[in-house]
């Protein structure tokens, strides 16, 4: 009796080990991978991409993902900073956003353009000029355009902001 009371217990607490325990195969499958900052600003962009160009991209840089002191300026077609020689025309508003000082690889834009503007024809100007490269001591790592309506999301940026110092 003894014996078989022995056998149970053990057979028991070897299923309990099995039912409790993950294999690393599993832990991989439930860790998500962290956004990078292109994706978390362009969720924040698509949540309201209502408003002036002005008003999304304060809201943009306002996101508490950006790490340092942004600031949002409205801009006029033409040379614009991170396109090179390029001249960016075709949109009837544009803001800007970034690091207000710094070497941070980080330059974003907001374009409104014409009701009926062909949006896929100007993203892919964007793409083609955007120079990752623009700052002279750091490059960008990712490069995100994308539209709601005639709303254009701009962005060149790391793939994430290293850990704030004092953390």
């Amino acid at each position: 009796m003894k014996r078989i009371i022995a056998l149970l217990l053990a057979a028991i607490m070897v299923l309990s080990i099995m039912a409790c325990g993950t294999t690393k195969e599993d832990d991989k499958e439930n860790v998500k991978a962290p956004q990078t900052v292109g994706a978390v600003l362009l969720d924040e962009f698509k949540k309201n991409p209502q408003g002036t160009a002005q008003e999304i991209a304060e809201r943009i840089i306002g996101n508490e993902i950006v790490p340092f002191m942004g600031g949002a300026n409205p801009i006029e077609p033409g040379l614009l900073s991170g396109f090179d020689n390029a001249e960016i025309t075709g949109f009837k508003e544009g803001c800007m956003f970034g690091p207000m000082m710094g070497t941070i690889p980080f330059l974003g834009y907001i374009f409104v353009l014409e009701d009926g503007a062909d949006v896929d024809a100007f993203e892919k100007i964007l793409e083609d000029n955007a120079n990752l490269r623009w700052n002279i001591c750091t490059e960008a790592e990712e490069l995100t355009v994308e539209s709601e309506g005639n709303t254009v999301f701009f962005l060149m940026s790391p793939k994430e902001f290293e850990e704030q110092q004092g953390e």
